[in-house]
């Protein structure tokens, strides 16, 4: 396996006239490093006594900006169903409260508990984590977030599915 710490050449793969299998070559690459950054963020998120779901799910709450259940299923991409139990599981370990909404009394909204906003910041930190990109200078993570952001067309050239 290629370590970047202890290398700044990639072990020999296709050649660069090889398009396809750079570009199998590349795709692999970008599989490994999401299926760790997953693996790192699952193992600190269980920690916390979360899911991934349940952080993200708190991740994008606005702690101060109570939010109905409905738009953040919208937000996930979800249905209301799967938020519901993602806010029961936040809720149970104190890191969300359901209130009335004062603008509109038949409606709850999410709000972050105290005990929330210091999970969450800790989510946001884990979430961050350039761990895996340490390796590099600052001219090649610059470089690197180009290239992502070029590949990815400005953010996601398709509808981007949740998890």
């Amino acid at each position: 396996m290629w370590d970047m710490a202890q290398s700044t050449v990639p072990p020999t793969g296709p050649e660069l006239g090889d398009r396809s299998g750079l570009a199998g070559d590349v795709v692999g690459r970008i599989t490994h490093i999401a299926s760790a950054m997953r693996h790192h963020q699952g193992t600190e998120f269980a920690e916390l006594g979360l899911t991934p779901a349940t952080a993200r799910a708190l991740h994008e709450l606005d702690p101060d900006c109570p939010l109905p259940a409905r738009d953040l299923a919208e937000v996930l991409g979800c249905d209301r169903s799967n938020v519901t139990a993602l806010v029961d599981k936040l809720e149970q370990a104190g890191l969300v409260e359901r209130r009335v909404d004062p603008a509109d009394r038949r409606q709850k909204t999410l709000v972050v508990t105290e005990t929330g906003r210091q999970v969450r910041a800790r989510v946001r930190q884990v979430m961050s984590d350039s761990r895996l990109l340490a390796g590099l200078s600052t001219e090649e993570l610059a470089t690197l977030r180009e290239l992502v952001w070029k590949v990815s067309d400005g953010g996601c050239p398709e509808q981007c599915e949740t998890d």
